[in-house]
């Protein structure tokens, strides 16, 4: 077997893989040997079957199997005398081969980049922080208690107004047809709070029970059904009660109400809710900007091919909320290739981190436990009641699903890792500073997960 290197251009090498047809023509009589013991055919003994007559019937199939195992050593040699590290699985095209002659095949293999060692020490990240006081407990609790706010008929019948609830059924039309659900029965529809199409519940002040009104509104172009996007509707409706609200109160009553055994136990949990709730926030904008420093300190060639395959993967989710939405790339304000284009830029940024976090987990020996993947599965198994069987048979035979659920568990402990190591301020800020969302990168958001287990496995 003759191995000759090609090309070599960035991370791809090429090379061409020359089996002689005498090895060929052993490697299929030595097969055809081995079945001559175990083969039984009319008029013959165990192990007396002629060659001839074996390789008459079974020599086909053989030789399939011998040009297989051929084309693997093959590649195997090439990467194992070179010294490769393939990124993704070879590619390869049999160029030249027939009975009784040479097997030439031809195999293109991209490679993982030598990724720069990150200095861990010299990054610095500000980690917001915000303090879980008095007043954000208050107003956690008064949110629960407006959550579950309880209404009543007023003692004296009188015009609905802001802050009431009123009961209504309706029946609507766009361009005089019903419109799928359009029409409804005993809707309560709290005035103010901004729950129905904008302008509708204005509609509804001053009226009093028993009253028929024709409202008009226009969908906005954000509603989610996209044929009535931008649409002028019409709704017949008739009010059946208007009642006020009641008094809001954080008391023993509403913990009893959630389940709690008295305020005190309400207010305990609320607060070690807010507390893991800011955790949380404070660990993933820190996250952010080590993701964003390394992208943009570390740069180096990255396997197209994986960029590719993290494309494909983004480019589908797009495709599938932007149906799903009704949305043209018009409506965007961009043309597909413009979107593909920063779709594609994202997907490189991903594979980039995604090798970076699996160069430092393979540094500094970072691993998944088999108890961490195994509480992930339970915990998948969870969301689930009464097919927790099912789920757990799921990951025992699903090797790419077991992944998935590897993958950010990995991504975690290694970021977890660096910011140890990093310098770490922490800067105090106000909880809504805290809480308020960063821009979300689109089609699934920053983690770079699926990247680096591909890049570490």
């Amino acid at each position: 077997m003759q191995v000759t290197q090609v090309a070599a251009e960035g991370l791809v090498r090429q090379f061409k893989v020359v089996v002689p047809a005498a090895e060929i023509e052993d490697r299929v009589t030595s097969r055809l040997e081995d079945l001559k013991s175990r083969v039984r055919m009319p008029g013959f003994r165990p192990g007396k079957v002629p060659l001839g007559l074996l390789r008459k019937q079974y020599g086909k199939g053989v030789l399939g199997e011998v040009v297989e195992q051929a084309v693997e050593e093959g590649t195997k040699k090439a990467i194992g005398e070179h010294g490769l590290k393939p990124a993704l699985r070879p590619e390869i095209e049999i160029t030249a081969f027939d009975e009784g002659k040479d097997l030439e095949f031809a195999m293109r293999v991209e490679l993982l980049p030598e990724v720069p060692e990150v200095d861990m020490k010299a990054i610095a990240i500000v980690r917001p922080v915000a303090e879980v006081d008095e007043t954000v407990r208050r107003e956690a609790l008064e949110r629960i208690a407006r959550s579950r706010q309880k209404f009543q008929p007023p003692a004296e019948p009188r015009p609905a107004r802001a802050g009431d609830r009123v009961t209504i059924d309706y029946a609507g039309t766009v361009n005089g047809e019903p419109f799928e659900g359009g029409t409804g029965k005993d809707l309560a529809v709290v005035l103010g709070a901004g729950g129905t199409i904008p302008g509708f519940e204005d509609q509804l002040l001053g009226a009093v029970p028993g009253e028929r009104r024709v409202i008009e509104v226009t969908f906005p172009e954000t509603w989610g059904e996209a044929s009535l996007r931008g649409k002028p509707a019409r709704f017949e409706v008739e009010v059946k009660a208007v009642e006020e609200p009641l008094p809001v109160t954080v008391d023993d009553a509403l913990a009893k109400e959630l389940g709690f055994d008295d305020l005190a136990a309400l207010e305990k949990a609320v607060a070690e809710r807010i507390e893991a709730d800011f955790k949380a926030a404070s660990r993933l904008k820190a996250k952010r900007q080590l993701l964003d420093h390394l992208a943009a300190t570390y740069r180096f060639e990255v396997p197209a091919g994986m960029v590719d395959i993290e494309f494909r993967a983004i480019w589908e989710q797009v495709e599938r909320e932007m149906k799903e939405r009704g949305l043209t790339f018009e409506a965007e304000g961009k043309t597909e290739e413009e979107m593909k284009a920063e779709y594609r830029a994202i997907a490189e940024r991903r594979v980039r981190l995604g090798l970076i976090l699996s160069d430092i987990g393979t540094r500094h020996g970072i691993k998944v436990e088999g108890s961490e993947l195994q509480q992930a599965v339970i915990a998948q198994a969870q969301r689930f009641p009464g097919q927790e069987r099912q789920v757990f048979e799921y990951y025992r035979n699903n090797a790419a699903a077991l992944e998935a659920l590897r993958a950010p568990i990995f991504e975690d402990k290694v970021v977890d890792f660096i910011l140890q190591l990093a310098q770490v301020t922490e800067k105090k800020v106000s909880p809504q500073e805290l809480m308020r969302g960063d821009e979300e990168e689109p089609a699934g958001g920053e983690s770079a997960a699926a990247s680096a287990s591909t890049a570490a496995s």
